[in-house]
């Protein structure tokens, strides 16, 4: 009977000590033989990923693992190198800290990324429209079947090819339209097509989704529309934030004029309209966010991201450019969201770059040629689209896209 309680003791003993040792596991806790005597400190979780995935850890420039993987580390500063063979490599250096996982997410451009062409006819004036997924542009080639205004939506499923994604939605039979000046307006559904004639400019409202048998003169009233579409736009952007605490709504109205919020609604791409030290919002800080290269001191004209949901600010550019010094109100940025709402595209010096909203990570993901800020990022984020006559003066610029993957 008493050998029979011991045993049962020592079993529940067993239970007990395996359990208390898988807590300390799970809470970081591990075994590590320094200056030859055992010793248990707390570790903290490095948590790698990559896309693509399969790509090489290198921590503190020691190959370590490959990605889609989790490290233990005991707490400090860490150089971790995120790298794949025909991609530029992923750099940063983070702190990892108790008990806490920290993330090294790494999106990998290829090195060598292949062009393929959307359009062969001939492309002006490119538009993006407010969703991201739709191309306006116009036509004028004598190849073409017919010239006018197209819409290439990006988000449709073509069989054939990129190019059968183009639609035409007004030809020059009532006007020439091959010659207009191109806009959206704010909901995405219309697009604004202006043509210059001898008696002074003329305004059609065009229909995206459909081909435009009697396209809309709204030239008298063009001013009118324009109004209504302001006060729609004032609406939508109080909207976003009218549901923030009073605290966050104060300090984004006095201290941020807001270019672009990102494609989730969680991160605002903004100009200092002002010299300011940004309150804290959330306390006690979020467990886990990268703090490192957050800046609470703002200087007017420097262009950050504000993450709503860390309450962390980030520096993008030190300063805006000088056509954008004597009115912020008026300055478009060459800046763009990924669709990740993780990453921007920056057109800088004829080169286009790719860099994390914290700022880090700046590659150069293409540096051929291409005409001017016409770049804009797939809806999936597997390409960019450019603009480009490939510094060929005998023939006409077309849509082109860049692979990312």
């Amino acid at each position: 009977m008493r050998k029979q309680l011991l045993f049962s003791l020592l079993i529940l003993l067993f239970i007990l000590t395996g359990t208390f040792l898988v807590v300390l596991y799970g809470k970081g806790y591990r075994l590590n033989i320094g200056e030859g005597k055992p010793k248990v400190s707390k570790t903290g979780l490095l948590v790698a990923t990559s896309i693509p995935n399969g790509a090489q850890v290198l921590i503190n420039g020691n190959l370590t693992t490959a990605t889609d993987s989790t490290i233990d580390l005991t707490p400090g500063m860490y150089e971790i190198e995120i790298k794949k063979d025909g991609y530029f490599p992923w750099k940063k250096r983070l702190e990892i800290k108790e008990e806490i996982v920290t993330k090294a997410d790494a999106l990998l451009y290829p090195i060598a990324p292949k062009l393929e062409s959307i359009t062969t006819t001939g492309v002006q004036n490119p538009v993006l429209d407010p969703s991201g997924t739709k191309i306006a542009f116009t036509v004028a080639s004598q190849s073409a079947r017919s010239n006018g205004v197209y819409v290439y939506d990006m988000n449709a499923r073509t069989v054939l090819s990129l190019q059968s994604a183009a639609k035409l939605i007004a030809n020059d039979t009532v006007a020439p339209f091959s010659e207009a000046t191109l806009s959206w307006t704010p909901d995405g559904e219309q697009i604004i097509a202006t043509i210059n004639t001898s008696s002074g400019p003329v305004t059609y409202l065009l229909n995206s989704s459909q081909f435009n048998e009697n396209p809309r003169n709204v030239t008298a009233t063009l001013p009118t529309l324009k109004e209504q579409w302001e006060i729609e736009k004032a609406e939508k952007d109080e909207a976003q934030v009218v549901g923030l605490k009073s605290a966050l709504r104060k300090m984004i109205s006095d201290n941020f004029h807001i270019l672009s919020w990102s494609p989730d609604d969680t991160k605002i791409l903004y100009i200092a309209s002002k010299s300011a030290d940004l309150p804290l919002i959330i306390k006690p800080r979020i467990i886990g966010i990268d703090t490192l290269r957050e800046v609470r001191k703002i200087e007017k004209g420097g262009v950050y991201v504000y993450d709503l949901k860390e309450d962390r600010n980030t520096k993008i550019l030190d300063s805006v450019p000088d056509t954008c010094r004597e009115d912020i109100t008026t300055c478009e940025l060459p800046l763009r969201w990924f669709p990740d709402s993780k990453h921007l595209v920056y057109v800088h010096d004829s080169e286009i770059h790719m860099l994390e909203i914290d700022g880090t990570n700046d590659t150069i993901i293409y540096a051929g040629p291409f005409i001017d800020s016409f770049v804009f990022p797939w809806p999936t984020g597997e390409k960019m689209v450019i603009l480009t006559d490939l510094n060929n003066r005998q023939i006409l610029p077309n849509l082109y896209t860049i692979s990312l993957k």
